[in-house]
């Protein structure tokens, strides 16, 4: 029934890449107007041809626009485009998967959030919704992470999504082989280089 829209999510925020099956559950959840994933998990994925937070120039003056500095940040948030899959406006500011080709290729995709001071966040888990469980855990009336985490794990379980980890300190952490906040700062680097202005 939602082929054509997975497909085209695909193509929009993936490069054509397969979605995972918790986002193919997630977003079908959201297009159906469900909202206890969205609820649990604080997530609004994006619709067709909302513009990718780091491409989106709309808030800053022809002033800003103009300043070579800005121009600089702007190029090189261009570039982090192509690796910084965001897929939802959720946490602190959009989540998605960090699919850099320095990356190992035989491993999971990295979660990755990106906040609106444009910082990268690493998320733990194998998957978006493990993720954004572990993230919302710390938000929850129990005050004990692990626990809080486990709740959440068993109501998405309940309404159709079940981890492949109820465990929060067994969650998948791996470092970024290349950082996304290193990347960023030597891409900048390079475009203020450019433009003289080093």
């Amino acid at each position: 029934m939602y082929d054509e829209r997975l497909a085209e999510f695909s193509r929009e925020r993936l490069d054509g890449r397969p979605i995972p099956d918790d986002l193919r559950v997630l977003l079908v959840a959201q297009w159906e107007g469900r909202t206890d994933f969205a609820r649990l998990l604080d997530l609004d994925f994006f619709e067709a041809g909302e513009v990718h937070p780091l491409l989106d120039t709309s808030y800053l003056s022809e002033k800003e626009l103009a300043d070579p500095e800005m121009q600089a940040v702007n190029a090189a948030a261009a570039q982090m485009a192509q690796y910084v899959k965001l897929v939802a406006k959720g946490g602190n500011g959009w989540v998605g998967y960090w699919l850099h080709p320095g990356e190992p290729a035989d491993r999971v995709w990295h979660l990755i959030e990106l906040d609106t001071e444009f910082t990268f966040w690493g998320l733990a888990g194998r998957t978006l919704a493990e993720g954004c469980a572990a993230e919302r855990a710390r938000y929850q009336d129990e005050p004990d992470r692990r626990i809080a985490f486990t709740q959440l794990a068993a109501e998405l379980a309940e309404l159709g999504l079940p981890l492949s980890n109820q465990d929060y300190d067994a969650l998948d952490d791996a470092e970024y082989t290349v950082d996304p906040e290193e990347l960023m700062k030597e891409l900048t680097e390079a475009e203020r280089e450019k433009l003289g202005l080093r």
